[in-house]
């Protein structure tokens, strides 16, 4: 009885010391994420200038998205159609407006390097892959809603919409009636979330962007290679890294 009463005890010391090195964790990151103490507020009054200049890197994950035309099955011979998903690589310049505690009014203007392809697969075992290598100048307009500053760090999210011109395009050899053609401009939906970090000098800032093409980038022709294709609309998720 008073071994099970030692042991019963013992478990409860136990429990209790458990909860109060638990408490003391949540205690000091509570007091971690208020800045109390030993944190150090970098850029204190870095939201007080109107504008914000940075630069900016991203690696983009491009493919069109195909819907197949009525004469997908009668009249085209090949048994499929479809984009595989290629990295690519992004450069450019941040201009940031604020406009109150929680908005921001952005612009992330770039040039992109793209290499998007078609793949047509055929029923005799062979493939054909139509490339599309092009040099972009982006041009998006963003609203930036962001949450409260937690010392030196913050979330937010973004949106807007985005200009793509074309400036340079390798084409395929030997075009004409057997290359499939794209426009040279596009216009696109595009969304993400990112997270906000503050150092001594800078700002770092890693976001996620989803971008959606609403422009049919499909050139309408004679050729039989687009038969099956009735439209080709860009889909984009970019990975980026901001420094401002």
């Amino acid at each position: 009885m008073h071994i099970t009463y030692l042991r019963d005890l013992f478990n409860l010391r136990r429990t209790q010391v458990i909860i109060g090195i638990l408490a003391l964790l949540m205690a000091a990151q509570e007091a971690r994420s208020q800045g109390i103490g030993y944190r150090r507020k970098h850029l204190e009054y870095y939201d007080d200038k109107p504008i914000h200049y940075g630069i900016l890197f991203a690696v983009p994950f491009t493919r069109f998205n195909i819907k197949h035309s009525n004469d997908f099955v009668p009249k085209d011979s090949a048994y499929a159609i479809q984009s595989p998903t290629n990295g690519a690589f992004r450069m450019g310049f941040t201009i940031n407006a604020y406009l109150n505690e929680h908005f921001d009014l952005r612009t992330t203007p770039a040039v992109s390097l793209y290499e998007r392809h078609v793949k047509f697969s055929y029923p005799n075992g062979t493939d054909r892959t139509e490339k599309r290598e092009s040099t972009w100048i982006e041009v998006p307009l963003l609203l930036k809603y962001k949450s409260l500053r937690r010392v030196n760090s913050r979330m937010y999210m973004i949106a807007g919409v985005t200009l793509g011109i074309e400036t340079n395009v390798k084409r395929n050899r030997g075009g004409g009636v057997g290359a499939l053609n794209t426009k040279s401009s596009d216009f696109s939906i595009d969304y993400g979330i990112g997270y906000e970090q503050f150092f001594e000098f800078f700002k770092f800032a890693p976001e996620l962007r989803f971008s959606h093409g609403l422009t049919n980038m499909l050139v309408p022709g004679t050729n039989s290679v687009a038969n099956g294709i009735s439209r080709m609309r860009t889909h984009t998720v970019t990975l980026y890294l901001n420094f401002e």
